[in-house]
């Protein structure tokens, strides 16, 4: 899918790389697909990136859309687990960073885990987690996806995402998939 040419079958809300701004891209809009991760799908022209969310995909046309929706769940598709922290990280494996094909898990940028129990045998996740760059305008727009991962959950009652800066990241806080992906290794 990478490189794949598409032209927008809609006009398409899309955040722009790494500002994180909101603009509308026209229907009929010629651009390349730069990666399709996690359910969203960078978008290239000639002058900027753009993320498109999971809810706007059917704006690259129903076969590029049926196969993206596809190629998530075979990414996603593991064994079932029971609930705990590893479901919370399997989640959390499912964010990307739209700029860097690498899950915010492998990428170094999750800093902590919290999971409580509470009075009604459900679960409130806290997770502290950073960016590659302070001033990353898609800060706000990566943080509420792994907000929004993690509740999915069914047993998940509540989830927070916050976004710290210490200690700051370096690349050699990626993991050794992460590298490999790279081709750091």
């Amino acid at each position: 899918m990478k490189n794949e040419e598409v032209t927008l079958t809609r006009e398409c809300p899309a955040t722009v790389i790494p500002a994180g701004d909101m603009v509308n891209l026209p229907r009929g809009g010629k651009y390349q697909i730069a990666q399709a991760l996690g359910g969203s799908v960078t978008l290239r022209d000639a002058t900027a990136m753009y993320r498109v969310a999971p809810e706007d995909l059917d704006a690259l046309g129903e076969e590029l859309h049926a196969r993206i929706v596809v190629e998530t769940a075979q990414q996603e598709d593991g064994e079932a687990k029971a609930f705990g922290e590893d479901r919370i990280w399997d989640a959390l494996r499912g964010c990307f960073d739209p700029e860097i094909p690498i899950n915010v898990v492998d990428l170094g940028l999750i800093y902590d885990l919290k999971l409580d129990q509470t009075e009604g045998n459900g679960h409130e996740v806290s997770v502290k987690m950073t960016l590659t760059a302070q001033g990353c305008g898609m800060g706000p727009v990566i943080a509420q996806d792994a907000q929004e991962r993690i509740q999915a959950i069914p047993e998940v009652e509540k989830a927070e995402v916050k976004i710290v800066w210490d200690p700051p990241w370096s690349p050699r806080m990626i993991s050794e998939e992460g590298k490999q992906i790279l081709g750091l290794t």
